[in-house]
């Protein structure tokens, strides 16, 4: 079976594991099919063991983690007005105001101590929101948040939510 067969294989389950793709395709492609098969984490075979080994605490941490070279591409893909992913509808709308306002943070690329620091609450709070919005969107990490608050419109590259 291959990579993308055993992501999607291994994400069906009820209470999945985190996964973390090494692969040598360096494709955007694979990288999104990736993330979409429920990956939390997309690096490559070159990667460092120490880059390596901290990819493993993040993604099982709870956060997503993507090569720093695939990061780049997709910032100046969207940084260069690609034309945006077909939207996602509805899924925004299921949320709260202030889960809304936390997903919006997390598509901006912040911590959850950075979130708590601009909410004014605390960093449990924030993990709290955040695991409410995940688990109301069918979601398993920041990594799909991020995606889905792309797609649906939620915000739009450079971090500007839609007006």
């Amino acid at each position: 079976m291959d990579g993308l067969t055993a992501t999607r294989f291994i994400t069906a389950r009820e209470n999945p594991p985190k996964v973390l793709v090494l692969t040598t395709l360096d494709l955007d492609s694979y990288v999104y099919e990736a993330l979409r098969a429920g990956s939390s984490g997309f690096l490559l075979k070159d990667a460092q063991p120490e880059d390596l080994l901290a990819a493993v605490r993040w993604v099982a941490a709870g956060d997503g983690i993507l090569a720093p070279a695939v990061t780049r591409r997709l910032i100046d893909t969207f940084a260069g007005g690609a034309p945006p992913p077909p939207a996602v509808t509805g899924a925004p709308a299921q949320l709260t105001p202030r889960q809304r306002d936390v997903l919006l943070h997390i598509a901006s690329g912040l911590t959850k101590a950075d979130i708590a620091v601009h909410l004014g609450v605390t960093t449990g709070t924030v993990k709290t929101h955040v695991n409410a919005l995940l688990g109301k969107l069918g979601l398993r990490d920041r990594v799909q948040a991020t995606i889905l608050a792309y797609e649906s419109g939620l915000i739009r590259p450079g971090g500007a939510p839609p007006r």
